[in-house]
């Protein structure tokens, strides 16, 4: 079969890694797949290159020009089926099936901003679903936002799905205690990702204690984003600039996280985060905070630890849980997780469930 796999660009956002990986399977599989943009960033390029997964960008920046070149490039492909992600995309893959298409088309709900309940754009793109075959959401919370939008939508259009992972295990990497807890973040640096509360209850820890962490956060570096700048001035006026790391997106992000005792993220909304997904397939315990389908995965104290993000305090005893850990502790955990993951993100198993509904 013939699918288009339909999303803003190939930046380096979870969105954007989760559709190159759902596209390797397809054509793993012996489908024919073509990626579809609208910007030309291509963090993920070399990927769809390695498998020979053709890629078109058009670039338009009057946005209604760029809804009809969107749908033209659509219905002239004829494919067997369209797959998007991200609200803007879902929006003009819908578009382009009217006034009549003969493709299935899926569209994945990737956020859980409690802000698209307020704002009329945001709830328009979505009532927009009831034109699609499906719409897909990576959690819980994902497909509960959109039952609010639109109540009286079929229940028999609404799936949840979680993120695949491709990473694996390195548990050869088991080693000895450090002087210092490595702490590996892959975010952007935007305030959902809620930097500036890590670095808050960092501060707010003793120095004898503070000194025992190494926090490394991996995100794309704009250096006009006044939020990564001012987070940077903090870190700098609170000398904690041989704790903190900011550095930019890395294509050897699974590399990041097997040197790390932990990998954690902090957010105060998410979809599902991917990073939390690749660290507990890769064995690692996690720091995150109590959102989307979170709690149903990490449970205290086996294999993780939970923090409320609006808290600084919740933030400081989490970390300290993680510095006063074990090496026993840290790897029995990340044992756990391994087992969690290979249950409920299994690549084949996910990419099958995305199939069934596009054939």
């Amino acid at each position: 079969m013939n699918f288009i796999f339909f999303i803003d660009s190939l930046g380096s956002g979870g969105a954007q890694r989760q559709m190159v990986e759902l596209a390797k399977g397809f054509k793993e599989l012996g489908h024919e797949v073509s990626f579809l943009t609208y910007h030309n960033i291509n963090f993920f390029k070399s990927e769809l290159d390695k498998h020979n997964i053709p890629l078109k960008t058009i670039i338009e920046p009057n946005y209604v020009i760029r809804l009809f070149k969107i749908r033209k490039a659509i219905r002239i492909h004829q494919p067997d089926g369209v797959l998007s992600f991200l609200q803007a995309a879902n929006f003009m893959a819908t578009f382009a099936g009217f006034p009549n298409r003969n493709w299935k088309l899926v569209v994945g709900e990737r956020s859980a901003n409690p802000a698209i309940l307020n704002n009329f754009k945001l709830k328009f793109y979505r009532k927009a679903h009831f034109f699609t075959d499906y719409v897909v959401g990576n959690s819980n919370a994902n497909i509960e936002l959109v039952k609010k939008i639109i109540p009286r939508f079929s229940e028999k259009k609404i799936k949840v799905i979680y993120n695949l992972v491709e990473a694996s295990a390195k548990l050869n990497s088991f080693r000895s205690k450090k002087e210092k807890v490595s702490i590996v973040i892959a975010a952007s640096y935007r305030p959902v990702k809620n930097l500036d509360g890590l670095i808050e209850a960092i501060k707010s820890l003793p120095n004898e204690l503070r000194i025992k962490l190494q926090i490394n956060w991996y995100g794309h570096i704009v250096e006009d984003n006044y939020y990564y700048q001012s987070q940077q001035k903090k870190i700098k006026d609170y000398n904690l600039d041989k704790i903190i790391f900011l550095n930019d997106n890395t294509e050897q992000i699974y590399q990041k996280y097997d040197q790390a005792d932990f990998v954690a993220l902090f957010s105060h909304y998410e979809g599902f985060p991917n990073a939390i997904c690749e660290a507990m397939a890769m064995a690692k315990p996690v720091i995150v905070s109590k959102v989307s389908d979170i709690p149903l995965f990490i449970k205290e104290n086996e294999n993780g630890f939970l923090c409320d993000s609006k808290h600084t305090d919740s933030i400081k005893k989490a970390l300290l849980k993680a510095i006063y850990s074990n090496q026993n502790q840290i790897f029995n955990m990340g044992l756990k997780n391994l087992e969690v993951a290979e249950q409920n993100f299994n690549k084949q198993f996910i990419v099958n469930q995305y199939l069934e509904l596009l054939k």
